[in-house]
């Protein structure tokens, strides 16, 4: 199992470093209901990236080694399609940054997440995981890679337990540091935010560029050439 962990590792990091989540979990922190909302998030968020695990386990994980122990051919060609995917979004996100003397573009559902309840909430946490392309292409190179191992069912779901914690913290923490401080969090929390909304395009783009790189290094080796 530690084999299936260190192989997701990579990918948990990835979906941790997502600054749209990280900011919409700071802004539901600043709302009435913020020791509701924030939590509700974090387990969206959780939600999201389970619902994806169980599907790609669910796929993947009786057909991913073969015959002789070793991983099915397809799985190393997926391994190309998402490194080349994961290229593909870092290109855009890179391609889409404000200039360095112009204030970020957030999303227009963000101005109204103040009205937002702990069921909303929940559903843009697990909206901003299953719906954003960065984070599924990792979510699924994890399933993948844990399922590529070999190991019985339960220890899969256990390894992909430890990707989607891992990868849920970066949301979490702000929840946390929030409930632990309370109003004394404010400042804190609003340089975190103003940070990641300036730098959300460059921090996607290396990410992905990153991870993507490294899948397609995968599929080198796993052609052996």
């Amino acid at each position: 199992m530690g084999e299936a962990i260190g192989q997701s590792l990579v990918m948990a990091v990835g979906v941790a470093l997502s600054p749209m989540p990280i900011i919409a979990v700071v802004l539901l922190l600043t709302t009435a209901g913020a020791r509701r909302n924030g939590p509700a998030f974090v387990v969206g968020r959780l939600t999201g990236l389970a619902v994806i695990g169980v599907i790609v386990l669910a796929i993947a994980g009786p057909a991913v080694v073969s015959d002789q122990g070793q991983p099915a051919t397809w799985v190393t060609w997926l391994k190309l399609v998402l490194g080349i995917l994961l290229l593909l979004v870092a290109a855009q996100q890179f391609a889409g940054r404000p200039a360095a003397d112009a204030e970020p573009t957030m999303p227009n559902w963000l101005q109204s997440i103040d009205r937002f309840g702990a069921a909303r909430s929940l559903g843009t946490g697990a909206a901003l995981t299953g719906l954003n392309p960065k984070n599924f292409l990792l979510a699924v190179s994890a399933g993948t890679a844990i399922a590529q191992t070999g190991i019985p069912g339960v220890q899969q779901a256990v390894a992909y337990g430890v990707f989607a914690l891992i990868g849920t913290l970066s949301v979490g923490a702000p929840v946390v540091f929030y409930l632990a401080m309370g109003d004394k969090s404010a400042t804190t929390l609003a340089a975190v935010k103003d940070w990641m909304g300036r730098h959300n395009a460059v921090i996607m783009s290396v990410v992905c560029l990153v991870i993507g790189v490294k899948l397609i290094g995968d599929f080198v080796s796993g052609l052996g050439v």
